[in-house]
């Protein structure tokens, strides 16, 4: 089964017809030849940008000299105001001070006290769509939801419906569309004539989104001064200081990692739920596949039981590869370098690309198939091991790869267990990026109780 994907643009277009692609949908603005090219180089007057597919050279960027090649200062144009000096955008002595106080928090035996938060947020997701069965749902809505209830539920032990969660949710979904991940300034280094594209409500949504975090991390900081405070991951994080300095975080710094928590561990696991759940419609067989393996599966599910939930963790991955949810990463090289024979000089955008790296031609067989059975596969090991970066690589490899690991397979089991999804033909999704990688126009999905006799999607509820 060969999944959407977005149509490729001219190899020979305007600056000026790149910048509005590209401002429409960064995916769609790139041409066909990126997925069968080692390194692709664009020139305009301002500036010089170079594509790295060849994996010799995403190791060389990501993990033998990545203090060459930091994050561009441009990636914090327009994410400053929600993510201030998070971890997703620092270098250096700040960034690697912040990664010694968080990578403890998601070490494999905090993601198992973690768990049944994590499992709760599950039950409820299953609850939700159990409710709306019979129905054609947006799917996409609905990842969103059980994501950010498993946020909130292992980092502040709090459910969506809390109050102040409901008002970062609702803020949050609000601030998507205003401000992309990917933003424009990010790529393209224009000159200072040249529009920004600020939004005066990216920066509304921003501020209202952090005053929230910053209530819920005062009173947690209160509540550990008073020892109340429950054994989750925000206090795991504020409690722990750096190994090297001493020094913990203060609350300014942690409402910058709480905003980073929220949007890569919701923002990221929801696309990667909601297209998971979109290839198993879109693929009954697959989907039958899922069924069985978690048919046993109770709703006291341990921690250990997930590592045995093979063909459900093979098609989460094979989610990540089609549809990565982080498209993009943009690295800048410190000083002049010699890529694939051609002089860089220094300030250079450099470009990483898992979505054209994970679809790449010669690096994977059949590229643009769904097909899970490849994880199992000595072909699809090897491309495993060297062109597969859903969360990055290297030292900056997302501290909670391991996190959305156990969350995405624990999620689809619990769905596919109970519930049948379809496929609705009138509205087939189509991938663009904003924040993330999700659909122009969301994923629409037939909803039906799994033990139920079939029925057709036009007798089903529109939502």
């Amino acid at each position: 089964m060969i999944p959407p994907k977005p149509a490729s643009r001219p190899d020979k277009v305007s600056l000026w017809r790149y910048l509005k692609l590209f401002r429409a949908d960064i995916l769609s603005a790139q041409p066909a030849r990126l997925y069968r090219a080692w390194m692709a180089e664009f020139r305009t007057p301002f500036f010089r940008s170079y594509l790295c597919n060849d994996p010799a050279l995403i190791d060389l960027v990501l993990k033998e000299r990545p203090g060459d090649f930091p994050k561009s200062d441009r990636v914090r144009e327009g994410l400053a105001p929600l993510l201030g000096r998070s971890v997703f955008v620092t270098n250096g002595e700040e960034w690697q001070h912040q990664r010694r106080i968080i990578d403890p928090a998601f070490a494999r035996g905090r993601l198992h006290d973690t768990f049944p938060a994590m499992r709760a947020a599950a039950l409820a997701a299953r609850d939700r769509l159990r409710a709306r069965a019979e129905e054609i749902v947006e799917i996409e809505a609905e990842a969103s939801h059980a994501a950010a209830d498993v946020i909130f539920r292992t980092l502040f032990s709090i459910p969506i419906e809390h109050e102040i969660a409901a008002d970062v949710f609702g803020q949050f979904r609000a601030h998507q569309k205003a401000q992309p991940l990917l933003n424009l300034a990010a790529f393209l280094p224009l000159p200072r004539v040249f529009p920004r594209f600020h939004r005066s409500r990216t920066k509304v949504t921003a501020r209202a989104i952090r005053a929230l975090i910053t209530r819920l991390t005062e009173d947690r900081m209160a509540a550990i001064r008073a020892g109340t405070a429950p054994d989750d991951l925000a206090t795991k994080i504020m409690t722990t200081p750096d190994p090297e300095t001493g020094r913990p975080f203060d609350t300014a710094e942690m409402v910058d990692q709480v905003a980073i928590f929220f949007l890569a561990g919701h923002e990221t696991s929801a696309s990667a739920l909601a297209w998971a759940l979109y290839l198993l419609a879109a693929c009954p067989e697959a989907q039958d596949r899922v069924a069985a393996e978690v048919a046993s599966l109770p709703d006291t599910v341990e921690f250990s039981d997930v590592s045995r939930l093979t063909f459900t963790r093979d098609v989460f991955r094979e989610a990540l590869r089609l549809y990565p949810p982080v498209p993009m990463m943009v690295r800048q090289n410190l000083r002049p370098e010699t890529l694939r024979g051609r002089a860089v000089a220094p300030g250079a955008q450099i470009v990483l690309s898992p979505w054209h790296v994970h679809r790449h031609e010669r690096l994977w067989e059949r590229p643009d198939e769904f097909d899970p059975d490849r994880w199992q596969s000595e072909a699809g090991h090897r491309s495993a091991r060297t062109a597969y970066l859903p969360f990055s690589s290297g030292p900056r490899v997302c501290p909670g790869a391991g996190f959305a690991m156990v969350e995405g397979p624990l999620l689809l089991a619990f769905l596919i267990r109970d519930l049948r999804f379809a496929t609705v033909p009138a509205r087939a999704p189509v991938p663009e990026a904003h924040l993330t990688v999700r659909s122009r126009a969301g994923i629409h999905l037939a909803v039906t109780f799994r033990d139920a006799t079939s029925q057709s999607v036009s007798g089903l509820k529109q939502s």
